[in-house]
This record gives structure tokens, C-alpha cells and sequence, in this order.
């Protein structure tokens, strides 16, 4: 971006790493040690070892028949499809594979927080166009931005588990330019990821700035 730029009439963010800050880890087997016990109560018995390699199998399978270059799913029909197939008594599979990847979610947690100086970046632009594109699981990401109170401060939320693929695919910033009615000129991307949230956008005509770039550009 350069002085010569024109005006920002809408700004789009990334979520996590830009506006979150979270860590999560979905390798330790204590995070399938935890959902394994708390399915036994919802009716399924499966062993966390065998939790971990199916659910890791079921996603790799489910992004390579979608056939896009750059995939996602819906990790509560992964769960859900799982959930149906080791059930002891009679289930709502789709009802428990929204709640069993929301406690995979709590499980897998270890830190979760709103990055403060990107909370000043929504107070400044408040009055424009605002909305985020994040490469996430609405299923559980909608409920986070919720909680730590983000997501009604904007005026939409774009998820990859939305679509069926992620960034850096050209569709999903289409689709968020679409939302807000604007040209590409006129928005501007922020976030952590320089190929996600800085290069691509860039190639498709937007204003782009990476989430430590736009803190010191705008003084907060």
C-alpha cells in the first residue's frame, strides 16, 4: 500500500492469528482421551487411539473427493458419520456431530483470546464496511467469535466450512466483495498470513496489509 492508494470504504480480517489468538492441539491423544469419555454419555464407545486415526482418516478422505485445489469440510459431518457407525443405543447423529466437534474443539483448546491491538483496529473502522474471511469451522469458530464478543461488531462472517474451500482460493474473497458491495479497490485485507490475507488479495485488485503492518500503520 502507498499513499497513492484509494480510500478504504470496507475492511476485511482474518480471524485467527489476527483478530483470536488460539492454540490448539488436535495430535495429543488426551484431546481424544477427553471426547472418547464424554461420547460414552451421547451413546457411542470408541477408544481414543482409534478416534484419533479414524477421525484423521475421514478428514484426508473428505478433502480429497471434493477435488478442489485448495479443499475443506464440515468437520460435524465427519464427527457425525462417525458418531453413527460406533453408536451403542439409537442417536441423532447429525444433532451429536455438531455438539461432538464443538467438545473436540473444547478438548483440543489451550489458549483462546482476543489480540487487543487488533480489537482497537475494529474500534477505528467501525464506521465502514467490516467483515472477516477465515479459513475455519463455523461450527465451533461462530461460537468463539460470539463468546469473546467480535462477531456482532461485523457485518459478516465468511467461513471455508461455508464454501467448501479455503483461502487462498480466488472464490472465497469474491464471495466477501460480493457481501459488501464494493469494488476490490476499495477494501482492505488484514491479517497474519502472507499468502492468505496479503498476496492474494493483492492479486485480485484489493489493498492488503499484514496484522503488525496495520498496527503500526495505524498507530494502535
Amino acid at each position: 500500500m502507498s499513499r497513492r492508494d484509494p480510500p478504504v470504504a470496507g475492511v476485511l480480517f482474518d480471524c485467527y492469528g489476527t483478530l483470536i489468538d488460539v492454540l490448539t492441539d488436535e495430535r495429543d491423544i488426551e484431546t481424544y482421551r477427553c471426547l472418547s469419555r464424554w461420547l460414552i454419555y451421547q451413546g457411542v464407545r470408541i477408544a481414543p487411539e482409534d478416534l484419533r486415526d479414524l477421525y484423521t482418516c475421514r478428514v484426508g478422505e473428505a478433502l480429497e473427493q471434493t477435488g478442489e485445489p485448495y479443499p475443506e469440510v464440515r468437520v460435524e459431518e465427519i464427527f457425525a458419520g462417525i458418531c453413527a457407525e460406533h453408536a451403542v443405543w439409537e442417536i441423532d447423529a447429525k444433532r451429536l456431530g455438531i455438539e461432538s466437534a464443538r467438545a473436540f474443539r473444547a478438548a483440543s483448546l489451550r489458549r483462546l483470546g482476543v489480540i487487543k491491538k487488533s480489537k482497537r483496529l475494529l474500534d477505528l473502522f467501525s464506521a465502514k464496511k467490516i467483515g472477516v474471511v477465515s479459513n475455519g469451522q463455523r461450527v465451533f469458530s461462530e461460537r468463539e467469535m460470539r463468546m469473546l464478543g467480535i462477531y456482532d461488531r461485523l457485518g459478516f462472517v465468511i467461513f471455508s466450512s461455508d464454501l467448501g474451500f479455503q483461502k487462498p482460493d480466488t472464490r472465497i474473497y469474491a464471495a466477501a466483495l460480493g457481501r459488501m458491495r464494493l469494488s476490490a479497490l476499495e477494501v482492505l485485507f488484514i491479517g497474519d498470513n502472507p499468502e492468505n490475507d496479503v498476496d492474494a488479495p493483492r492479486r485480485l485488485g484489493m489493498q492488503a496489509l499484514h496484522v503488525e503492518e496495520a498496527w503500526t500503520r495505524y498507530g494502535v
